[in-house]
């Protein structure tokens, strides 16, 4: 319950985002209210108007809400600008559709009463017919949802359910920004990132009225593209390590003369091999610097990553590359040398200068982005 000072501010925002649904919003605004009165606690309702071209602002505020005005465009927009707008300790969040039953409210405050810090609803299990297309249904969101929980381990079965509710006292650790779909992504792997703790349940889903403004494609990539950018272990660290050993290893075993799949390999698919591993290891380099970039300017937390910028400084990356270089420089001096005995006629080392070429690549990169991600750390923080 609030403390005495809170007592004039509302226990509960429910906190709705609005672009053009006329046809909805006045039942979502009674319904939000009626939910808050069974209640019995004080508590308002935010529409965060999109800036529609219908309706929808002036039978919202004539149905009881608080309006707030986004001229800016985007789901993620319209809750930011409710978000800061609403006065409640307790958020719940919801769409103007009519997709989501608001008597579930007390379910969502309660969860926030006993202790959780973010709600979530599931409605994969509880989906009425022709509430959501297949596509969602069977790919879209069980993939998404998927994916999001392989990068950021975060256990939720519907990771972009639109009823979820959170405590106001967390908006400022999860640092929201996103302005499109992907903010329903965003809040959770940031309140993961958090550590805070998340609870579920089941809820229903129901048919929408009015018009979907959820484009499957566009809005798909867009929670796409955010869960790979904002895992670059995912994005660049494994691709690129994966890439640069499986090169190095093809190569020192091309180059050695071993057969391989029952044949001998020449010099094209050392070429390969050498692409692989220039290829991996400017990968790998990027997917360092985004882990720095995310540790030192969006103050992200990534435990591997703390552990290897607390084992490893400049000075180690400086010597690996300077080993790689002066490896390469060696294989080129023996190929040189070689070329000077036999009277500067034709070379006969493509191989190996293939090879030579490739290793002193690899420790440029090394020695020039060791010296980024130092750029990158002096921005740390004491």
């Amino acid at each position: 319950m609030p403390d005495a000072e809170d007592s004039e501010l509302p226990l509960v925002s429910v906190v709705i985002p609005c672009l053009n649904e006329a046809e909805n919003i006045e039942a979502c605004v009674t319904a939000a209210l009626e939910a808050i009165v069974r209640m019995g606690v004080h508590g308002e309702v935010v529409v965060a108007d999109n800036d529609s071209e219908d309706d929808s602002a002036r039978l919202a505020e004539a149905a009881g809400a608080r309006v707030v005005v986004e001229p800016r465009r985007g789901y993620g927009s319209a809750y930011l600008a409710g978000f800061a707008a609403s006065q409640g300790r307790y958020i719940v969040m919801a769409d103007a559709d009519l997709t989501y039953d608001f008597k579930e409210i007390p379910r969502f405050v309660a969860e926030l009463e006993a202790g959780a810090e973010l709600v979530m609803g599931d409605r994969m299990d509880n989906i009425q017919p022709g509430a959501m297309p297949w596509l969602h249904q069977y790919i879209g969101n069980p993939i998404l949802t998927g994916l999001l929980n392989l990068f950021f381990r975060t256990g939720i079965n519907d990771a972009h359910c639109g009823m979820r509710a959170l405590r106001r006292d967390v908006l400022p650790r999860l640092d929201l920004r996103t302005t499109g779909m992907e903010f329903a992504s965003e809040m959770v792997i940031r309140a993961s990132k958090e550590n805070l703790k998340i609870a579920e349940f089941p809820i229903e889903y129901h048919p929408r009225g009015g018009e979907s403004k959820l484009s499957s494609f566009r809005d798909g990539w867009r929670h796409l593209r955010f869960l790979l950018v904002h895992s670059p272990t995912y994005l660049f660290i494994l691709p690129g390590a994966v890439a640069a050993g499986l090169g190095g290893l093809f190569l020192l075993l091309v180059e050695s003369g071993l057969e391989l799949f029952g044949r001998a390999w020449g010099v094209h698919a050392i070429i390969g091999g050498a692409l692989l591993m220039i290829v991996g290891t400017q990968v790998l380099a990027l997917g360092l610097c985004a882990h720095a970039y995310g540790t030192y300017f969006m103050n992200e937390r990534d435990p591997w990553f703390d552990r290897m910028r607390a084992r490893f400084r400049l000075e180690h990356g400086l010597l690996l590359g300077g080993l790689f270089m002066l490896a390469g420089v060696a294989l080129g001096i023996v190929i040189l040398v070689s070329w000077i005995e036999h009277g500067f006629g034709a070379l006969s080392y493509e191989r190996l200068a293939v090879v030579a070429a490739a290793v002193l690549i690899v420790g440029i990169q090394i020695f020039f982005s060791s010296f980024l991600l130092s750029i990158l750390g002096l921005r740390r923080r004491s």
